[in-house]
Parts: structure tokens; sequence; C-alpha cells
């Protein structure tokens, strides 16, 4: 059973992991060098109560995580905000995905916000069709915008609008 719960700074360790492994091994972060847990500290104290970060926990353990961040710091961009979600590679395809998108999206609802916007990797197909089932729409695409295993990628611009 996976419990989705607020995240809390215990649970940085796990997170930094998650993402890091996603750093090495996908196109789903265009970061290219992991992170250390005082870097993802620094990321984790930005968010707050409209821009939250929500882990999945089986027996204890976190297995994935999503986030809502600040689009931009600019003030008219305020009710915007960019999700984030990572589910550890032993973990995938088993529906954890879902709930956390869907925890993330009533989440951002409720904070009032009224744009969530999703950068996706072409050839992400899985994460398009995780967004498109929960009311995202391809929006855009910015060619060749990253670099990330010696290739030049594509990103898809989803949004949802509430």
């Amino acid at each position: 059973m996976v419990l989705i719960r607020p995240a809390q700074l215990t649970d940085l360790a796990a997170i930094t992991a998650i993402y890091n492994e996603a750093i090495l091994t996908t196109v789903a972060t265009f970061d290219t060098e992991p992170k250390s847990e005082s870097e993802r500290a620094v990321w984790f104290s930005a968010h707050d109560a409209r821009h939250p970060i929500l882990v999945a926990e089986i027996e204890g353990q976190v297995v994935g995580w999503a986030s809502l961040s600040k689009w931009s710091d600019r003030l008219a961009y305020a009710d915007t905000a960019e999700i984030s979600l990572y589910v550890h590679s032993s973990r995938r395809g088993q529906g954890i995905g879902k709930q956390l998108i869907a925890a993330l999206v009533a989440e951002g609802e409720k904070a009032g916000l009224r744009t969530l916007i999703a950068r996706i990797a072409a050839g992400n197909e899985a994460s398009v069709r995780l967004h498109q089932t929960a009311g995202f729409e391809l929006i855009g695409v910015m060619r060749e915008v990253g670099r990330k295993f010696d290739q030049l990628l594509d990103i898809h611009l989803m949004q949802k609008i509430y």
C-alpha cells in the first residue's frame, strides 16, 4: 500500500537519492551532475504550503516524490507552478506516479493555483501519458534546448489549467 504524504526534512536523503538516480540514468531532468543533500536542502527550503513536496512511501520507505515549484520569481506568475515527479526505478510502472500526480494536482488546486506547467523531454512517452491522465495538455515543443547523454533533446511543454 502506498502512502502519499507531505515531505519532511528527514525524507531528504531518500529524495536526493531518487533524484540522483534520475540524473544519472534518465532524461527526466536536465541536471547532469548528482546533487548533494546540502544542495537539495536549499531546494527543499524554497517550498512552502503553496508549493508543496509530497512523497510516496511503501512500508516506511520513500519510493518517489513530487513537487510544485514557483514557475518564476516575477509576481505576475504567482498563480503558476511547475510540477516535478520522480519514482525510483525499482518502483516505476506500479501506479505510484499516478497517485503522486493526482495528490499534487489536488494540492495545487487547494492552494489556489491557476496553472501547472510540466517540461518533459522528448521520448519520455510514459511521462506524457501520465500528465495527460491528470488533465495536462501539450501546448508546445521547444526544439533542441537541452543536451544530455550526447544528444540534443526537445522539451514538450504541457499545461493544466484549473
